[in-house]
């Protein structure tokens, strides 16, 4: 009788793990958003590893969630090493980075990103390309 009730405990046990376990699982299905909120890049222009043309390049970062523009930056790193910010474009949509720069030297850049999302995390990240004369492109 003894093992009996050892049984019927333990299989009560495991039933009240499941529900537990279940109740968890159900709240994070329902909040997408925090499940969602890391900013991951979803198009981007410059695309990744594309060839340019120098002059005045257009930028432009989708992101898969908000974020917080006042606090988020890109800047390009030129072929040299060095390093110029990127005014962002005021007014843009709220899961955007967008901004202008001028693209002279012919090489290897990168875009370079950081962005404040809503689960207030900073997630940061690059997009390379390239900047060739148009008379030597592909």
């Amino acid at each position: 009788m003894a093992e009996f009730r050892n049984l019927s405990k333990s299989k009560r046990a495991a039933r009240a793990f499941a529900a537990l376990l279940n109740v968890q699982v159900a709240a994070i299905a329902l909040t997408p958003d925090i499940a969602r909120a890391h900013a991951i890049v979803v198009a981007a222009q410059p695309a990744m590893n594309s060839t340019i043309l120098p002059g005045e390049l257009e930028i432009r970062l989708d992101f898969n969630s908000r974020i917080d523009q006042k606090r988020s930056r890109l800047s390009l790193q030129r072929p040299d090493g060095g390093k110029v910010a990127v005014a962002l474009a005021p007014g843009g949509a709220a899961g955007v980075l967008a901004g202008r720069a001028q693209v002279a030297g012919e090489g290897r850049w990168k875009l370079r990103w950081q962005v404040l999302s809503l689960d207030g995390h900073i997630t940061r990240g690059e997009v390379s390309f390239s900047v060739r004369d148009g008379a030597r492109a592909r």
